[in-house]
């Protein structure tokens, strides 16, 4: 008698194939770091200090369609932070400084940092978005 049970359906787990050239974790990671294009490397992911181009000019990737939002701040601030406090109480630990001194070194370099950070960490960002495939559809428009 033949096997009378029912087949059970299973999602198709083969992802489409992209239109762009998918490399490795960290070389999408490091691409998006120095400001290229985190698919080819060919051409900058940057029109201005932080918007993002729609597309690559070289392969075409998607790359306006990653979203970032808020995670770029948010490493930021927390690099920042784990750099900037450590370095205080350090400083106040071995030296103990009147609050000016504190002020003069660490506003500047926080301001610095935040600033020189926000972007290759934005760059990073949309790589890992692009690598894990999380952009934006055309029904979230």
């Amino acid at each position: 008698m033949p096997d009378q049970s029912p087949t059970r359906w299973q999602p198709d787990r083969t992802p489409e194939p992209a239109a762009w050239p998918l490399p490795g974790m960290l070389t999408t990671l490091g691409r998006g770091l120095l400001g290229r294009c985190p698919a080819c490397g060919q051409s900058h992911i940057f029109n201005g200090f932080l918007r993002v181009l729609p597309e690559c000019t070289v392969c075409g990737a998607p790359l306006g369609q990653a979203r970032a939002d808020d995670a770029p701040p948010y490493f930021t601030i927390a690099i920042t932070g784990h750099i900037v406090i450590p370095g205080m109480l350090l400083l106040e630990q071995a030296e103990s400084p009147p609050l000016w001194v504190h002020a003069a070194i660490w506003l500047p370099l926080t301001v610095i940092l935040a600033l020189g950070l926000l972007r290759p960490v934005k760059g990073a960002t949309v790589g890992l978005m692009l690598k894990l495939g999380m952009m934006k559809t055309d029904a979230e428009a």
